[in-house]
């Protein structure tokens, strides 16, 4: 009967984010308009880095993946959480959840690797300016980002096929607003152990290895500033760091108070507004943490916007 049930399986229901009808409409409006933004921002991110020639850096080329990256995962999670909102049905395929946690996965790995390539990028523009060209070519920097999003995809394949081979033979109502690991594990009747061993193992070895080459990075870093005398030096290379270290700080300090405590200390409820933090805020502040603390973004909108005006 449990191989019956779950093989004639077809679709999971959110319960999504309240049943209250009284939020819901203040939340959609809150939550379309960060998405809006979003969006506006990832894109205008990206698109500026192509038109501007004098943005055409390793820095930008990084920052223009990482703007990809914010625009795809929230994407995956946004549109279909603000329908289900005012839905009845808030139901979603068997593969389509699949899908979801795959895009999902992909991006947000992707970006925790991202955030290191970006720390070792500051290292080498700060410690050899003069090398910096040769070692950060552009050869070099399709290479690391085509190998972060070649990691990013086999680790999301692996949770992916492991959550999805599981046997859901009871309720599939998912307490959540979209297709997370925690939540499936809940409603699966199979043995859990070995998905809860390779989350803790693959996610703990990507989060881990990127926020220890973040510190490394900045250590060295934090030498080499030392050595310039002049205090502008200084003061000019940390401010080329700042939006970088408050982007890390946000993000990786989120993705670890979600996926690296006790499973006894999982309350769900509380935990759909941190995803929606993760989901959708931050990658609307990521783009306007860059742009509003990055001159060189300012200096190529004003180019941008004379250029119209001409």
């Amino acid at each position: 009967m449990e191989k019956e049930n779950c093989s004639s399986f077809t679709e999971f229901f959110f319960l999504g984010i309240t049943n209250n009808l009284n939020v819901k409409g203040t939340l959609f409006i809150i939550f379309l308009i960060v998405y809006l933004i979003n969006v506006l921002a990832n894109l205008g991110m990206i698109i500026l880095i192509r038109m501007d020639s004098q943005l055409h850096t390793p820095m930008y080329f990084f920052l223009s993946h990482l703007a990809f990256c914010d625009l795809c995962y929230s994407t995956a999670i946004g549109p279909k959480m603000l329908v289900d909102l005012f839905a009845k049905n808030k139901s979603i395929a068997f593969f389509g959840c699949a899908l979801q946690f795959f895009t999902l996965c992909v991006f947000t790995d992707s970006e925790c690797l991202l955030l290191a390539v970006m720390a070792f990028d500051r290292y080498k523009a700060i410690s050899s300016p003069l090398l910096y060209a040769v070692n950060m070519s552009s050869r070099v920097c399709s290479m690391l980002v085509a190998g972060v999003y070649l990691v990013g995809m086999m680790d999301a394949l692996t949770h992916t096929t492991l959550t999805f081979r599981l046997c859901f033979c009871g309720s599939h109502k998912i307490n959540h607003f979209f297709c997370d690991i925690p939540p499936l594990l809940l409603l699966s009747c199979s043995d859990t152990q070995v998905n809860e061993l390779v989350i803790f193992t693959i996610f703990g070895l990507i989060v881990l290895s990127t926020i220890s080459g973040v510190l490394v990075s900045y250590c060295y870093i934090i030498l080499s500033v030392l050595k310039i005398h002049s205090a502008q030096g200084r003061f000019k290379a940390f401010s080329t760091c700042t939006s970088h270290l408050t982007v890390v700080a946000i993000f990786q300090g989120t993705i670890l108070f979600m996926y690296f405590r006790p499973s006894s200390s999982y309350a769900l409820d509380q935990d759909k507004m941190t995803s929606l933090f993760y989901t959708l805020v931050i990658p609307m502040l990521n783009p306007l943490i860059y742009s509003l603390r990055n001159k060189d973004v300012k200096e190529a909108l004003e180019r941008l916007k004379n250029k119209r005006w001409f």
